[in-house]
């Protein structure tokens, strides 16, 4: 008998929803349908300006966090309609939200998503995980990276030390020791699309860079490169996460003080995403198996210059092992609705630092 969940995933690229169904029936993990859902402009528009919003004006948005909650509650129903499916069968909703503000650096730290899931179950008729970070930054943690603890599930293998890299909006990646003694190590490495994007919106009025075919017409500017990488998030150890608030445009033109071309600028952000992913992999698993997912993967450019910076490793796409790179998120937060359905453990104190492995997330029933 199917055991069916679904996960909803949208990062900081704000691309749209990822919305997979996932079985877990027989003691495996099965993607049985996914589906796109675009962010209409409207509230596209209206979750981009709350990044401007102070930590204290936060509460104003009650009315956003309903609209964005309808618009998760729609994937679902899409994707449902789509895979020929009743709600009736799906156990429950494991949804992370759209990340407003990621701020476990401050001294009384927490980490915001919006998509009421109130709004999400009634819309539905299905029970709804989330607010998965909360949990986990009470115990200490971060809150971040989530999906470590399903890379370990599905892509760890005894007999080679395998990396799972996402290359998001914010590119962040996993260390899975053949080992099983060993920890599992993840961690935000850095800006993985999120900078490149709004790079390219600004000067080409374009959502993304695609197939990185504008960096690779560009120049990258060693100087403005070393400058970029001193920044000392760079070389802060693990464990680690960021996100918008800090890799951004305004983050960059703090940077920025020769007349650079746009062209040659793209270029070099394009190399600061390879460079900063390189540069943590061979810190922390040099002699690994790349196995890559999120947007990025598709961005030839990008991968080109991540292979020529790490030519001794094989990067490869996580398809090659059952997972195909756009629904690797969507489906973790799958996996976590189930873990905390069943009342297991869904972090890594070791990826996210808590004091403790701790029951992830809050139920809302239909």
């Amino acid at each position: 008998m199917p055991e069916y969940y679904v996960g909803l995933m949208s990062g900081t690229s704000m691309d749209g929803i990822d919305a997979a169904l996932v079985d877990f029936s027989n003691s495996r993990i099965k993607l049985v349908a996914s589906h796109l859902k675009l962010w209409p402009d409207q509230v596209s528009e209206e979750i981009i300006a709350t990044y401007q919003l102070s930590d204290d004006d936060l509460t104003t948005i009650d009315q956003l966090d309903v609209s964005v909650g309808e618009i998760f509650a729609d994937a679902t129903n899409e994707l449902l309609d789509k895979a020929g499916i009743k709600a009736s069968d799906v156990i429950a909703i494991g949804s992370h939200g759209q990340t407003i503000r990621h701020r476990p650096d401050l001294p009384n730290p927490f980490s915001l998503q919006i998509g009421n899931a109130k709004t999400i179950s009634k819309l539905t008729g299905i029970d709804v995980v989330s607010d998965f970070r909360t949990a986990d930054i009470q115990a200490g943690g971060e809150g971040a990276p989530l999906a470590p603890a399903f890379h370990n599930a599905v892509f760890r293998h005894p007999e080679e030390n395998r990396t799972v890299l996402n290359i998001g909006g914010i590119a962040n990646f996993t260390v899975l020791p053949a080992d099983d003694t060993q920890a599992v190590i993840g961690f935000d490495s850095g800006p993985g699309n999120t900078i490149m994007d709004a790079w390219t919106l600004q000067h080409r009025n374009e959502a993304y860079d695609k197939d990185g075919s504008w960096a690779a017409a560009g120049n990258i500017n060693t100087v403005l490169l070393d400058k970029l990488l001193e920044d000392e998030y760079f070389s802060r150890p693990a464990p680690k996460s960021t996100g918008f608030e800090y890799f951004n445009r305004t983050w960059l033109e703090s940077h920025l003080e020769e007349d650079l071309s746009a062209d040659d600028i793209q270029a070099t952000l394009s190399e600061l995403t390879a460079r900063s992913i390189a540069d943590a992999i061979k810190r922390y698993n040099a002699n690994s198996r790349i196995l890559v997912c999120g947007g990025g993967y598709h961005n030839r450019h990008l991968i080109g210059r991540l292979k020529s910076h790490l030519p001794d490793n094989t990067i490869e796409s996580t398809a090659e092992y059952g997972v195909h790179p756009d629904w690797v998120e969507a489906m973790a937060f799958a996996w976590l609705a189930r873990q905390t359905v069943n009342g297991y453990p869904g972090n890594l104190p070791s990826v996210t630092g808590a004091s403790t492995a701790t029951l992830l997330g809050k139920i809302t029933a239909a």
